[in-house]
């Protein structure tokens, strides 16, 4: 495990499929300070908390609609508030997103959008190493993005590429054990049955939308949306990318670099 000598406030930026979900695992693995932020676990908890945004976010998502910017951004402020890694100034009014507060005491989520926070200067923030994360599930576009910048500084996103067709052929060789989640893959980690879990000997199924169609259509989508994301924050030098065909491949680069970025550590002591 490495010590980072700074915070580190990550994110991690690719295709479906890539693996950012590994990474970011192994990640916190070898730096125990990175804590892991996800927008859609804040809103799901403050949902079964019953805190005032929660319940509005609720009401949206019962009837439709989609949570706005301005809620997950309200959220993620309230997390690291809460956490001690960003402080209002003296004359910002304090949030209240208790269970005991009225979700009519609170303006309507919407009127967070634009702008959700007047300015960055508003807030300061920590450098402490115990205040690092991955942000995940948010931003997903540059306005997103933007609106993210004027609660906190992004100090590395990091964009994972894997060619098309390395995803593909993984993904429409991937076959899982429903009761368990386990995956197998039949290029590279085949059951030892074919057609049948290792554990329980259950046979294994292909996800309805594990078809080459789908994710062809996915990997355009996020072709098509996510160059405005990656060239926001190349504008602001943020940005590394890492190409590799494994997550295997990627994880020695990525370690190598953040200990370059965040670390005292050797950036050739690297391990898996």
């Amino acid at each position: 495990m490495a010590q980072l000598s700074r915070a580190a406030r990550l994110i991690l930026v690719g295709a479906p499929g890539v693996g950012k979900g590994t990474q970011a695992d192994r990640l916190m693995k070898r730096y125990p300070q990175i804590s892991q932020l996800s927008s859609g676990d804040l809103l799901r908890n403050n949902v079964r908390n019953r805190t005032p945004l929660g319940i509005q976010a609720e009401n949206i998502i019962k009837t439709g609609g989609l949570v706005p910017d301005g809620t997950i951004l309200r959220l993620i402020l309230n997390e690291l508030t809460t956490r001690g890694w960003l402080s209002p100034e003296d004359h910002v009014p304090p949030l209240v997103l208790n269970s005991s507060s009225s979700a009519s005491s609170l303006p309507e989520a919407d009127s967070y959008i634009t702008p959700p926070f007047p300015a960055e200067s508003r807030y300061s923030y920590s450098n402490s190493p115990s205040a690092s994360f991955i942000l995940d599930g948010f931003p997903r576009t540059a306005a997103q993005a933007t609106q993210l910048d004027t609660l906190i500084p992004i100090n590395l996103v990091v964009h994972l590429s894997t060619p098309a067709e390395i995803i593909m052929d993984r993904i429409c060789n991937r076959w899982v054990h429903p009761p368990s989640g386990r995956v197998y893959n039949t290029t590279f980690n085949a059951p030892k049955v074919e057609g049948k879990d290792d554990i329980t000997g259950e046979p294994l199924v292909r996800r309805e939308d594990d078809s080459p169609e789908v994710w062809e259509a996915r990997l355009q989508k996020f072709e098509e949306t996510s160059q405005p994301l990656l060239d926001h924050y190349e504008s602001q030098g943020v940005l590394w990318r890492v190409q590799g065909n494994s997550s295997d491949e990627i994880s020695p680069k990525l370690f190598a670099e953040f200990d370059r970025r965040f670390t005292a550590v050797d950036a050739t002591a690297v391990e898996l």
